[in-house]
């Protein structure tokens, strides 16, 4: 078990949580490790803990019979994976996959759903980052149906960026295809016409973002949509 540090959660969610509910509930969160595609659930699987990211990033996807996939919404900094815990599920409605390595902290499922029908702000962050949530996957939806693969990327690597200390991601284009429900070639296009415009750079699956407003002016609105949500919901706890 790796040592957990108060002074640095990581996580929006646990950050701006008064002292004393902090002090509560850091006894029973536990850091974790969480690998470049690690499956942390599969669609189906009975929820044991709630995981509340620092450094990685989480990817929902909806995983079809014939295997193939599509992302739902991405998880990080900002969030939870596992909302159904207090929304009253058993099960998680998709696959959560580690789509950026990092690490993360665990929750067990009872002290989870204690804490939130404790009330008070833990109650109200959930909820309104649930409502965030709703609106990203609706906002998902909207972009792969009518946006270019080229939007659709720049979408996706701007919320990874929100959620990541710097400008760089490692992530290969084959799972970046996953992710979006693409073709891998599509992808691989895309990505040659954000490098040739400056805006990114991709080397042995590595991108590094060149020039982020470039790219945000290149994206669809799907983006400022999201981002906007998000900002609104959970600016700090003062707001909640």
């Amino acid at each position: 078990m790796l040592p957990l540090l108060p002074q640095a959660r990581g996580n929006h969610l646990l950050s701006v949580l008064p002292e004393d509910e902090w002090t509560r509930l850091a006894p029973h969160l536990t850091v974790v490790q969480l690998p470049l595609g690690h499956v942390i659930y599969e669609s189906g699987d009975r929820l044991d803990y709630a995981l509340f990211p620092t450094t990685a990033i989480v990817s929902l996807l909806y995983v079809m019979e014939s295997g193939s996939s599509a992302e739902i919404a991405i998880v990080g900094n900002e969030g939870v994976v596992g909302i159904a815990l207090f929304m009253g599920g058993e099960t998680m409605p998709s696959r959560a996959i580690v789509q950026s390595a990092g690490a993360g902290y665990k929750l067990k499922r009872e002290v989870m759903r204690e804490e939130f029908s404790r009330g008070g702000p833990m109650q109200r962050l959930l909820l309104r980052y649930t409502q965030a949530l709703i609106t990203q996957m609706a906002q998902t939806a909207v972009c792969n149906r009518h946006h270019s693969i080229d939007q659709q990327l720049c979408r996706w690597l701007l919320l990874s960026l929100d959620r990541l200390p710097s400008n760089k991601l490692r992530m290969t284009q084959e799972l970046i295809a996953n992710m979006l429900g693409v073709r891998r070639a599509g992808v691989t296009a895309a990505a040659l016409k954000l490098q040739e415009a400056g805006l990114i750079r991709y080397h042995h699956g590595s991108i590094d973002v060149l020039d982020r407003p470039g790219l945000e002016a290149r994206a669809c609105e799907c983006y400022a949509v999201v981002k906007q949500e998000f900002d609104r919901l959970l600016p700090n706890l003062q707001a909640v």
